[in-house]
């Protein structure tokens, strides 16, 4: 068994929340208890909480359920085609790599992984992703309109994620341009859409999902901006696996009605969850800064900013957005 495969193993064994021991974990395994040790260090570095006691083994600080590709297969109606992997350096990176191979790849072809040791999110920063917390998604995408669509059908992802978390948990979350999903004006999710192929034709677009559902203290110190995660807004415990089955099902219902009508009917609904909607923001492009209030989105998704009775439209790419 290889060295991932081991270390899958001993997270799974361990992610009912009791103790298991080393010698039985190394039985189990077929290699030895310091074997089992220097997996469990390494497990710990990818951002799960494991206590070790002496003479009982070790337990992790709060049990979490997998991602089972074959009861996810389930819950979707076996109407899915989709790579779960235990650790992968990113998922968006393994679609791209795909593309780039030259490999035929399905449209709708979904990568999901427990873990990230190259997540990355918007304008180069990394994306904090411990083992076992959170959801980590990328899904191919076709596109003959070329790189165009590429801003907009980030804003229709950015609404897919909140309508799912609205029939999931109740809970209403709002849209931050042209890419973040916030709850009490906090980071609960993002969206970092690639491309690959002509700026005017057939062309390979990437749909990167970044979800928190149950940050773990180790990996909430690393973040540095407000963050906030499934659980703690919903106050309840989140199945990975069927709040992703909700999650593919809303995002194909925005890809479809994108595919028909672009933005045309999508902006409103987009806008119906403007987290800034009529406030004072600042517009930040390299060193120079734009402010305005913040109206809300257009058909082709640039942002609407109104400074002295003048609209201007704001259009994505390495823009910032903070309220003023």
């Amino acid at each position: 068994m290889a060295k991932q495969d081991n270390k899958i193993a001993i997270a799974k064994a361990l992610s009912d929340g009791k103790f298991h021991s080393g010698e039985q974990l190394g039985k189990e395994l077929g290699i030895s208890r310091a074997a089992i040790a220097k997996h469990v260090k390494s497990l710990t570095l990818l951002g799960i909480d494991i206590f070790s006691v002496t003479g009982k083994g070790y337990r992790l600080a709060e049990p979490f359920n997998l991602i089972d590709q074959q009861r996810l297969m389930e819950l979707c109606g076996n109407n899915l085609n989709i790579e779960v992997h235990g650790i992968i350096d990113s998922t968006n990176q393994r679609l791209m790599d795909l593309i780039r191979s030259k490999q035929d790849i399905d449209d709708g072809l979904t990568v999901i992984s427990e873990c990230q040791t190259e997540g990355r999110g918007r304008r180069g920063r990394s994306w904090i992703s411990p083992f076992g917390s959170h959801i980590y998604l990328s899904r191919y995408f076709k596109s003959h309109e070329g790189l165009s669509e590429v801003a907009a059908l980030s804003l229709v992802i950015g609404l897919a994620i909140s309508n799912a978390i609205e029939r999931y948990t109740g809970v209403v979350a709002e849209l931050k341009w042209p890419n973040d999903v916030m709850v009490n004006n906090k980071k609960l999710a993002g969206v970092l859409v690639e491309a690959e192929g002509q700026s005017d034709g057939f062309c390979h677009l990437v749909i990167g999902i970044g979800i928190n559902v149950n940050m773990p203290e180790e990996s909430a110190e690393l973040i540095t901006q407000p963050w906030t995660d499934l659980q703690m807004v919903s106050k309840k415990t989140i199945d990975r696996n069927e709040f992703i089955a909700v999650l593919l099902a809303e995002l194909d219902k925005v890809i479809d009605a994108f595919r028909v009508d672009k933005l045309t009917k999508l902006y409103k609904l987009w806008n119906n969850r403007n987290a800034f909607e009529g406030d004072v923001v600042n517009i930040t492009t390299g060193d120079r800064v734009k402010s305005g209030r913040c109206i809300g989105i257009d058909e082709t998704g640039a942002l609407l900013i109104e400074e002295d009775n003048v609209i201007s439209r704001i259009f994505g790419g390495e823009v910032s957005l903070r309220r003023a």
